[in-house]
């Protein structure tokens, strides 16, 4: 394939029809074809038109499979977010290219529940492109951060902990999106589990126009103060592109000691499962 073509993942199914082709999709990004003569087919992608030369329909099925012959290793990810848009696009820009991303990947979303500000853009990008979401979200906020329908499967949890907890069980990690103090404690709680052992599973911050350089230096600081363990600072992966974010999280293996060894925390009294073992 030309250039370019590499960086796309593509999606291709067969399907039976009189003429026994298939079809050609590509959820969010709206892919289209067109039969174009019997030597090629031209398609449509983000507003970006290219021709391929193929010797049949099939073939082109089978070229699109080469492409696509490898999965993320996460099934589902849990985003922190706002509620809020932020004051620029750039954020909004953000969340929706983040559900893109995992859209591309094939990952599930796991997220706070809400369908306003950040929340509400990437769960409606990622149920649009075809892929499960999945809101968690304390009774006494329904009122408050769901406005309208609510985007996907949404279950209703007693209090903050809860929530926490449940997102934690069905995640496979975590992402943060720039967000509020509500964003930042929960990340937070998901890096400080890491350190103490109860799960090994990536942390990352989506560092959008440099927001999160501050909490990034701060956390720089803990170590050169001796309160955060070198091991331990590399817990926290970050990146302002939601590609590269990502490509580093599948990488990621835990190597900082933990306080506590993985198997002697009781997972069920944080109502969170024990991790199968690989």
């Amino acid at each position: 394939m030309g250039r370019g073509w590499g960086r796309m993942r593509w999606e291709f199914e067969e399907e039976e029809t009189s003429r026994g082709g298939g079809v050609l999709r590509k959820g969010w990004t709206g892919l289209k074809k067109k039969k174009n003569g019997k030597d090629s087919v031209k398609v449509e992608c983000g507003g970006k038109k290219k021709k391929i030369k193929v010797s049949s329909f099939g073939d082109l099925i089978k070229r699109g499979s080469m492409e696509n012959n490898s999965r993320s290793k996460f099934k589902k990810i849990c985003v922190f977010c706002g509620s809020n848009p932020g004051h620029r696009k750039v954020f909004s820009d953000a969340a929706i290219d983040l559900g893109n991303e995992l859209v591309s990947r094939k990952i599930d979303l796991v997220y706070g529940g809400g369908s306003v500000g950040l929340m509400g853009l990437i769960s409606q990008r990622v149920q649009e492109g075809g892929c499960h979401v999945l809101g968690v979200i304390p009774k006494a906020l329904v009122p408050i951060e769901i406005s309208g329908e609510s985007v996907g499967d949404v279950k209703i949890v007693s209090d903050m902990h809860e929530r926490k907890a449940e997102m934690a069980s069905q995640a496979d990690a975590f992402i943060a999106l720039p967000g509020g103090y509500g964003t930042m404690e929960e990340t937070l709680e998901m890096i400080t589990w890491a350190q103490l052992g109860i799960h090994k599973k990536p942390v990352g911050l989506l560092n959008v126009e440099g927001y999160y350089n501050s909490l990034l230096a701060l956390f720089d600081n803990g170590v050169e103060e001796g309160f955060i363990k070198p091991g331990a600072r590399d817990i926290v992966l970050a990146d302002p592109s939601a590609r590269e974010l990502l490509s580093k999280m599948e990488q990621y293996t835990p190597s900082h000691d933990h306080v506590a060894p993985h198997e002697s925390w009781h997972m069920e009294e944080l109502a969170y499962p024990k991790e199968e073992s690989a």
